[in-house]
């Protein structure tokens, strides 16, 4: 239960991490974000290639674990229809504060607990180091997000201050959802499996559908794609080396 808290604190606090340079200054080149958004594209790639997948599938039949990656990624699918999705990078900066920015905040919240939920679930497996791994991975994507959700507010008149604080607890959300897919797999030990697999269709959703788009939007296409490839191998050293 230690380590879930301690993994589950640092990945949410990764958004905040991301967010700390705002302090410091405003803007960002698209170059640069193109290649973080890339390599976190490979880590979770391979976090659930080569980890939360083989896990599923050594506990579960083949159907289970297809089901729970197309479980993850239909809730996915369904929570972007809900939450309208909002490019940070392109939205006017002379909206309305109270109606836009609180939209952003609350889309980026509720985009945040399968991620939690992805966290609690892989401590809850029969391989611990597998829980770190996921957070790591999890906390790499948080922390850019962190950074645009900061550097957004401070283009609708928000200090700096209230900009890093709120992008912060934006990331709070995953320890509550991180506890609850703990203690909900734990308790169902058959849920552990279609758990994983459905953390997994998350993730791949989320790469698929937002980092990788993100990252060649913007005429980087070829520095992001050799970043990608680095976090892929980054991650899959990780998973060799504590697996």
């Amino acid at each position: 239960m230690e380590q879930l808290l301690m993994g589950s604190f640092l990945s949410a606090m990764a958004t905040g991490v991301g967010a700390l340079p705002i302090l410091f200054f405003r803007t960002v080149t698209h170059r640069w974000r193109d290649i973080l958004l890339a390599f976190t594209a490979g880590i979770m790639v391979a976090a659930a290639t080569f980890s939360l997948i083989p896990q599923a599938m050594s506990n579960a039949p083949f159907m289970i674990v297809c089901l729970g990656v197309l479980t993850g990624t239909l809730f996915l699918t369904v929570l972007e229809s809900v939450i309208p999705h909002i490019d940070l990078e392109h939205t006017r900066v002379n909206i309305a504060m109270d109606s836009q920015a609180l939209l952003i905040l609350m889309a980026i919240t509720l985009h945040n607990i399968p991620e939690g939920l992805s966290v609690g679930v892989s401590y809850s497996s029969e391989q611990p180091e597998l829980g770190g791994l996921i957070a790591f991975a999890i906390g790499l994507q948080n922390a850019p997000e962190g950074f645009l959700v900061a550097l957004f507010l401070i283009n609708q008149k928000v200090s700096r201050l209230k900009a890093f604080f709120l992008a912060t607890m934006t990331g709070a959300v995953e320890i509550a959802s991180a506890i609850c897919g703990y203690y909900l797999t734990a308790v169902v030990k058959g849920l552990v499996p279609y758990g994983l697999a459905f953390a997994a269709g998350a993730m791949l959703f989320i790469v698929y559908k937002e980092l990788i788009p993100e990252s060649h939007g913007d005429g980087h296409a070829r520095s992001a794609t050799f970043s990608f490839i680095l976090g892929l191998l980054v991650m899959i050293g990780l998973v060799q080396f504590f697996g």
